[in-house]
């Protein structure tokens, strides 16, 4: 570790935490402590970093990530029912256009049969039945009146209900982009909560030296080593002896040829992802559409015990469903993991598994 930076990992986790009191209104600060001289820095000893800091950045980093990880879920879910908003507006749209034409014609139809019954002179049946050299003649006219009458009545009935539906499209419509602008602010205070918690984690692990984040790594490859070893131990796939299904070999195809891109929150391909954006795109590819947010796949698709699952099942990790990967087989997943990784393949049981989803059950 460098000189001058002594207890730098512990004030670093702090820092991080900070963040949050710092943006809080009406917060106050004492005075900052007065740095030491650089005769006092120079002659200052490397302290090590404890495995124990490193593993209390490790920690916060993960917290960072998770958080980050939430964001990005609410992020893509609002741009999901934004989509769906913008689709139903046009559809409503159309909609209103044919009804205005559907109205405009109704009303020139109602315009001619008025007119029609102005030219007839408006006499009573007794004086037309009078005035008629042809009384079998005057009888057909009036049951054609008659029909005449019953159609203007339909027609002026179905006029109402146009106007009537004109009005709920545009109530509709209304509706909708109300509804499309919420999702927007919502989609933006996502993407802000996003951008912090990254932006926060990556100036923690800025503060590493190059062999302080060597030997983070190996904490967290290690922490995945023994969860992964804990859950293979437990016998879970012992019995496991299901083959993919004909679309889960084409997801598990798909998401096999992502291996190495980068992760990036709201990415769905083709050159980098997220972690639902993987699996969603992965099983889209497969014929088989399902929801674009890991939380939407857990709420929808069909729950599998972790004993029946089969390569292409995608499992669901943390209490929140923050987190999707897809299970490839041999106690193995692929998935992506976080900013800063790329897609790869890890051990199904290296984080805290939620459950298991089946999207072709």
């Amino acid at each position: 570790m460098g000189t001058g930076k002594r207890g730098l990992i512990t004030v670093a986790v702090t820092v991080v935490c900070a963040v949050a009191v710092l943006a809080a209104p009406g917060t106050a600060f004492a005075a900052p402590t007065p740095s030491p001289s650089p005769s006092a820095s120079a002659s200052a000893a490397p302290t090590p970093v404890s495995n124990e800091e490193l593993e209390a950045v490790r920690a916060q980093l993960e917290k960072l990530y998770h958080e980050a990880s939430v964001a990005t879920d609410e992020y893509n879910a609002a741009e999901e029912a934004a989509e769906k908003q913008s689709a139903e507006i046009v559809e409503l749209a159309k909609k209103i256009v044919k009804g205005k034409e559907k109205l405009a014609e109704l009303k020139e139809r109602a315009g001619a049969a008025a007119a029609a019954q102005y030219r007839s002179g408006g006499l009573p049946d007794e004086a037309h039945l009078m005035l008629s050299d042809n009384p079998q003649h005057f009888l057909d006219n009036t049951r054609r009146v008659l029909q005449g009458q019953r159609a203007t009545k339909g027609l002026l009935a179905e006029l109402t209900r146009t106007q009537q539906d004109l009005e709920q499209y545009a109530k509709d419509a209304s509706a909708q982009w109300r509804k499309l602008e919420a999702g927007r602010k919502a989609k933006a205070a996502a993407q802000k909560k996003i951008e912090k918690q990254i932006k926060a984690a990556e100036k923690l692990e800025s503060q590493l030296e190059k062999e302080e984040r060597e030997r983070l790594a190996e904490l967290e490859a290690a922490a995945a080593r023994k969860a992964q070893t804990a859950w293979l131990d437990s016998g879970i796939l012992e019995d496991l002896r299901t083959k993919a299904s004909e679309q889960g070999r084409k997801a598990v195809a798909y998401a096999t040829d992502q291996l190495g891109k980068p992760y990036e929150w709201g990415a769905e391909g083709p050159k980098s992802y997220d972690c639902s954006g993987l699996t969603s795109q992965a099983w889209a590819s497969a014929g088989r559409p399902i929801p674009r947010t890991s939380q939407e796949q857990w709420k929808r698709l069909e729950h599998i015990a972790v004993e029946d699952m089969r390569p292409g099942d995608l499992i669901i990790y943390n209490a929140d469903a923050s987190h999707v990967a897809m299970y490839v087989g041999d106690g193995a997943i692929i998935h992506a993991p976080r900013p800063g990784r790329t897609v790869t393949v890890a051990g199904a049981g290296s984080m805290r598994i939620l459950g298991v989803v089946r999207p072709d059950a």
